[in-house]
């Protein structure tokens, strides 16, 4: 993509990966040589992050914002067993006295201090992802309650069919959204915990079968029932 084209993103919306608006193209920050090296993004509170152009998607008008944990988890599920794989073929090599014993201690120490390293890495991946799903499950949390608010007051016929059925779509669509994300931060540090346990193969086998499964499920997911709970609406101030 052109230099001129990139700076025509500027003043667009960005929205996250599940279609929520969270901010507009500030500006870009290029290298001498003219190469785009990040993204300035004005979030909704007025914010501006600077974000590397690998968390940026473009397409056509539309400029989409990838998670920054879920592509460091990727990176470094890719990276830790590909350094387990190398740091054991340098084992083997050693114990068929292929390698001097001296090019055999320096490569490993070179090898267990990456993994050290990679694994510090993705322990902090794995703690952000945490934090992230619990963000998700309290606005999981928040959109029930007003879903059940807006059936009360629908019930009650102080909202009418016409605002309800607004109302109604708007926090759905939210809540499947915000379901969604919660899914895949889920899958991300269930992921990434797997590969720090060590059991790669197998745990790379889950990941597939488990993601496999998400994605059935939600093609196969029904509308998100409305169960109301009066006393622990009231007990929410809502």
């Amino acid at each position: 993509m052109s230099n001129s084209n990139l700076f025509l993103y500027i003043g667009k919306p960005v929205k996250n990966e599940y279609g929520k608006l969270i901010g507009k193209v500030a500006s870009f920050a290029l290298t001498p040589s003219g190469k785009f090296e990040a993204i300035f993004v004005e979030f909704g509170d007025g914010q501006f992050t600077k974000q590397p152009m690998d968390n940026m998607k473009f397409n056509g008008a539309d400029v989409t914002y990838i998670s920054r944990i879920k592509n460091q988890a990727n990176v470094l599920c890719d990276q830790i067993p590909l350094i387990w794989r190398k740091d054991q073929a340098l084992r083997d090599l050693n114990d068929k006295k292929k390698i001097a014993p001296e090019v055999y201690q320096d490569l490993h120490s070179s090898f267990t201090n990456v993994l050290a390293s990679l694994k510090k890495d993705a322990q902090v991946i794995v703690d952000e992802a945490a934090v992230e799903i619990a963000r998700c499950q309290e606005e999981i949390t928040s959109l029930s309650y007003a879903i059940a608010n807006t059936e009360i007051e629908h019930e009650i016929g102080k909202v009418d069919e016409e605002n309800y059925k607004a109302s109604f779509a708007l926090l759905q669509d939210a809540l499947r959204r915000a379901t969604s994300e919660k899914t895949d931060y889920e899958l991300t540090k269930s992921k990434v915990s797997s590969v720090l346990l060590g059991d790669t193969q197998d745990a790379l086998q889950r990941t597939k079968t488990y993601a496999e499964q998400v994605n059935v499920a939600a093609q196969k997911l029904p509308e998100p029932p409305v169960v109301v709970y009066v006393k622990e609406v009231g007990k929410a101030g809502i």
